[in-house]
């Protein structure tokens, strides 16, 4: 089984900065892509950021720079440093990782708990 652990949210001012931290446990052989998701109240999640096990980023167009994902792979770990904060990137913020439990099974998904990040203007 594996567990993931979100960390980092909370309430920040307008043009603030906050750094969120997915940590995964449990029985782990590999992690392909590792991203951060989003879903502001009555609105769809979103994706935000995704890095692969190669270090290929993919960054939502909406974020203009200011959001920078990455992953320690010794433990197992996914970050998401937010910079520039806006009222708008209020929401509640999933990781989700793509892993397998040995070399022969299949990539299954997993998402966090969700902590919430709340901008004020």
């Amino acid at each position: 089984q594996v567990q993931l652990v979100e960390s980092g949210g909370g309430l920040v001012q307008a043009g603030g900065f906050l750094r969120l931290s997915c940590a995964a446990s449990g029985s782990i052989f590999s992690i392909n892509t590792m991203a951060w998701y989003r879903q502001a109240p009555g609105k769809q999640r979103e994706l935000v950021a995704s890095i692969t096990s190669g270090g290929s980023i993919n960054y939502a167009d909406s974020l203009q720079g200011r959001f920078t994902i990455s992953r320690d792979n010794a433990k197992n770990t996914v970050y998401l440093q937010m910079n520039s904060l806006k009222p708008e990137d209020t929401a509640v913020y999933y990781c989700k990782l793509s892993q397998r439990r040995s070399a022969y099974s299949l990539y299954n998904n997993n998402w966090g708990q969700g902590t919430q990040v709340t901008v004020s203007s």
